[in-house]
């Protein structure tokens, strides 16, 4: 009675990119190991049926990182750091870190971010807090928060209600030198 009715259309449980052969659905991709996911064949079959070229939707699917996001550090939220880092093109901080900071040319301070230490870098956007000895030797742009120490800088940007407190440098058209080892420590 009820296995004996049958009704025209697409079979309950067919897959996208199966094949109806009749007897059942037959999988297109034939190197599907058993022990992978179904949607790792459907994935294959999706992108091969696209009616963009291969090349411009591997591009969307998998953008190439430039060597900036490559050596970018993140410190999450809720994510708390102390230590020394020597090396990356990008820090950005949303949690908490306390670092001696050297060779990053960008570090951005999202907001709710703090970052008490010593840093130097060519640019710095500071959403959140920093607390102690800051040399920025291009741009520092301080937003709606506050940075508190010793800071020098090439060019400042502050935004309405910003903060900066401590001693403060400006060095003119001029770089900004690096903070020596001995100045530092």
């Amino acid at each position: 009675m009820f296995g004996s009715q049958t009704r025209p259309g697409a079979q309950v449980g067919s897959l996208p990119g199966a094949k109806d052969t009749g007897a059942g659905a037959q999988i297109e991709n034939p190197s599907l190991k058993p022990t992978e996911p179904f949607w790792k064949s459907t994935e294959s079959a999706r992108l091969a049926d696209a009616s963009s070229p291969q090349h411009a939707t591997e591009a969307q699917l998998f953008p190439r990182s430039s060597e900036a996001d490559v050596r970018t550090l993140i410190i999450g939220p809720g994510v708390s750091v102390k230590g020394e880092i020597t090396s990356c093109n990008r820090l950005v901080v949303e949690g908490k870190i306390e670092a001696k900071l050297a060779d990053c040319p960008n570090v951005i301070i999202k907001e709710g971010g703090v970052f008490n230490g010593e840093s130097t870098t060519d640019d710095a956007d500071v959403h959140g807090c920093f607390e102690g000895n800051l040399v920025v030797q291009k741009r520092l742009l301080v937003r709606a928060t506050g940075v508190s120490g010793t800071i020098a800088y090439g060019e400042l940007e502050i935004e309405r209600g910003g903060k900066i407190s401590g001693e403060i440098k400006h060095e003119g058209n001029a770089a900004v030198a690096p903070l020596n080892r001995s100045q530092v420590g």
